[in-house]
Formats: structure tokens, C-alpha cells, sequence
């Protein structure tokens, strides 16, 4: 029974990560999914279910959905984050952009409730 619990979690993370996004079965999307699990994962998505993430979810709506944000993003980098001008050819990252578009973009948080004017606490 304990294995089914277990087995039950993992498939239902992994049914909500960026790898369960199937990509479309062009050749350019499969290589972005490839090149993104092997360089973009491990900053972007969560390794585990109670660890933190270091990098932001990335989905189609990524600096508002323009790919060529994406693909200046990626080679140029930030702070945070490497270039990969470098380690990817453009023809890599662009199939990286098309596999970040084929991503949903994630449900939004409910928002937290107001605490009311008259509970204790409240100034």
C-alpha cells in the first residue's frame, strides 16, 4: 500500500512539471526539451517535492511570451543566471525557445484572505 502512495506522488509531480508538457513531436521541440533538461532543469524546476526552486518557472508566458526576449535572455544571461551563447549553437537555443513555448503556464496561487478589522490582532 505504502509503494502505491509513493508512486502515486511521484507520478502526480511529475505530471505537473515542465517535462509532462509533451512537446509537439517536431524534431526542433524534442531537441529543446532535451537541451533543457540537461542544462535549464536544474535551475527551473523543482528537483524535489520539498526542496526549493532557484530559478523562475519558466512556461510560454516567459517575459511575456516573446521568443526573442527568450532567446537574447538565454544567450546573454543575468546575475543569476549564465550565458549560453557559448555552450549552445542559435540553432540550440531557438529549438530551447520553442520547447519553453510548448510549456502551460502554471496556475495561478489563490490569494491569501484579508484578515478582518474587527479579529484579535488587528490595529
Amino acid at each position: 500500500m505504502k509503494r502505491r502512495v509513493i508512486a502515486l506522488i511521484v507520478f502526480g509531480a511529475l505530471a505537473s512539471s515542465p517535462l509532462a508538457a509533451q512537446p509537439a513531436n517536431d524534431s526542433q521541440t524534442v531537441l529543446g526539451l532535451r537541451l533543457f533538461n540537461q542544462s535549464c532543469r536544474v535551475c527551473h524546476t523543482k528537483p524535489t517535492l520539498l526542496s526549493g526552486q532557484y530559478g523562475p518557472v519558466l512556461s510560454m508566458n516567459t517575459l511575456g511570451g516573446n521568443a526573442d526576449a527568450i532567446r537574447a535572455f538565454i544567450g546573454s544571461g543575468s546575475v543569476r543566471m549564465p550565458s549560453f551563447k557559448y555552450d549552445f549553437t542559435p540553432a540550440q537555443i531557438d529549438a530551447i525557445v520553442a520547447y519553453i513555448k510548448t510549456i502551460p503556464a502554471p496556475a495561478q496561487a489563490a490569494p491569501t484572505p484579508a484578515k478582518p478589522a474587527n479579529s484579535p490582532g488587528a490595529d
